[in-house]
């Protein structure tokens, strides 16, 4: 089947629906999108540096969509769309490498689970994505990616881990996006990209075949630029997988009808919004400047006064869980180490190195990330003393008490959502690292609460902010329901200059 190479189809900021018409218009085939794609990146990734690897099975894999197309329509809901993966997702036919150098020849045997789902949805993997080398930071540095640059600000941070994912879907290196996030990796990239980012409920989202950083936070999630196609990614994403067992949790809790429903452009007409005014602002002075926070807080406050001129009763303030209180509830130390050897296990012979410890007597890890690793503390932990480590307990079970906390205060005030920025100051310049401080992931990270994050706007001199909504356990179609209306409301949503149209 010839490709068809016509100037009609237009992929910037295009929509999964957008790709489906043109395809049933005879205005573009699967093939020809992932022409336009790699184009893209041949074109814009050596500024950018997003794009780890190209997968070289990408056009036989469109043709084939397109056969199928031609004899029986589409083969799914995400039929010839190209997906970037963040490169923490097990690829049977690529490297999965954690932006490693350690591990730049791994290639697993089987798909994550996740992958196995896009696929049979009819997604083309068009490329892995750089992050955070083992997602172990927020700014998306590694030793086999280097550093991802901001994609409406190249000299600025595009936070992480999935900031990869989040510069490449920002700038039309593909269509939509796979990230995870163990704490703010699939929401302050998409705030620092003017994307849509989207933190699943715990269990929601199957993690086997995923690189772990901490099995008790850790989820994958959708970056996308638009709440619709988060939502359909999200219909592919979810639901029970038999090798997770935490995923079990999701059976009976996935909309029949599928998220995809739950859009509704008046949906915070009525709604309850409240606003947690202790992740406003300058967290620690030695962060950044007061004025820098101000500039996140103002655009924050327009985008407050939108959704109440758009029918929302805003609550403000709501008291929750204090930031001092939140941090003493963090395992990340605790688990790595034990989680990644597990996932090493797990390769059997396929894995070059059998602990993190071995890696890191190699070397070959960026350079700030080695130094967090070998002063942090993450190797001296006794992996199989946890069961009766009491500081450990303590803490999870510190979170426990935060979820059921959080839960009666949103039950107190019967709100729908609580509302904060992903991150109180805008991207830092490089070589700066971003203040891991000024970034409120914890509440949903702990609680596994799900929270979305959808464009609020611009500040002053042009740099994208998000705003994130947290809900209650399993309530996604809320969270879509009201950020679709936000985003139709608002439109906020605008390409970065400097990637244009290209050919």
């Amino acid at each position: 089947m010839p490709t068809t190479d016509t100037d009609s189809f237009d992929p910037i900021d295009t929509t999964v629906d957008e790709i489906h018409t043109a395809i049933e218009a005879g205005d573009v085939t699967a093939e020809s999108l992932v022409d336009r794609y790699q184009a893209r990146i041949d074109e814009y990734d050596d500024e950018l540096r997003a794009i780890l690897t190209v997968n070289p099975d990408a056009h036989k894999r469109a043709r084939r969509l397109d056969s199928q197309f031609e004899s029986d329509g589409f083969v799914g809901p995400l039929h010839g769309v190209p997906v970037v993966l963040k490169d923490n997702q097990d690829t049977h036919d690529m490297p999965t490498t954690a932006g490693s150098q350690a591990l730049a020849e791994l290639v697993p045997e089987r798909d994550a689970f996740i992958v196995e789902r896009l696929r049979d949805a009819g997604g083309v993997i068009l490329a892995k994505a750089n992050l955070q080398e083992f997602s172990y930071g927020v700014d998306t540095i590694s030793s086999l990616g280097g550093e991802t640059r901001n994609a409406y600000a190249l000299d600025r941070r595009p936070s992480g881990s999935s900031g990869g994912t989040a510069a490449a879907v920002a700038a039309n290196l593909g269509a939509i996006g796979t990230g995870t996030d163990t704490c703010s990796s699939v929401r302050s990239p998409p705030a620092f990209n003017n994307l849509v980012g989207l933190r699943p409920t715990r269990g929601l989202v199957s993690r086997t075949g995923i690189v772990p950083l901490s099995e008790t936070q850790d989820t994958a999630g959708p970056i996308t630029r638009t709440v619709a196609d988060a939502a359909r990614m999200l219909d592919v994403l979810s639901g029970y997988d038999s090798a997770d067992p935490v995923t079990a949790q999701s059976v009976g809790n996935v909309p029949e009808d599928g998220y995809v429903s739950h859009l509704d452009e008046r949906g915070l007409d009525g709604a309850r919004i409240g606003v947690v005014r202790e992740f406003f602002g300058l967290q620690n002075e030695e962060s950044a400047s007061e004025a820098a926070a101000e500039k996140v807080t103002a655009v924050i406050e327009t985008a407050i006064d939108e959704m109440a001129a758009a029918g929302a009763t805003i609550v403000d303030p709501v008291e929750v869980i204090e930031t001092e209180v939140l941090a003493t509830a963090r395992v990340i130390h605790y688990e790595f180490e034990r989680d990644f050897d597990r996932y090493l296990e797990g390769l059997g012979e396929t894995a070059p190195y059998r602990t993190l410890a071995e890696i890191v007597e190699s070397g070959q890890i960026a350079e700030t990330v080695q130094s967090r690793l070998t002063t942090g503390g993450i190797l001296d932990v006794d992996e199989g003393a946890l069961d009766d480590e009491r500081g450990y307990l303590r803490r999870l079970e510190r979170r426990r008490q935060i979820a059921v906390d959080t839960v009666r205060r949103m039950v107190d005030h019967d709100l729908d959502a609580l509302l904060y920025p992903p991150s109180t100051i805008p991207p830092v310049e490089r070589p700066a690292n971003q203040p891991f401080e000024e970034l409120p992931c914890e509440l949903a990270a702990h609680t596994g609460f799900p929270s979305i994050v959808v464009q609020a706007g611009f500040t002053e001199d042009g740099l994208p902010v998000g705003l994130e909504l947290l809900g209650r356990a399993f309530a996604e179609p809320r969270l879509f329901d009201l950020a679709y209306s936000f985003e139709r409301t608002t439109n906020h949503r605008r390409p970065p200059e400097g990637f244009g149209k290209i050919g």
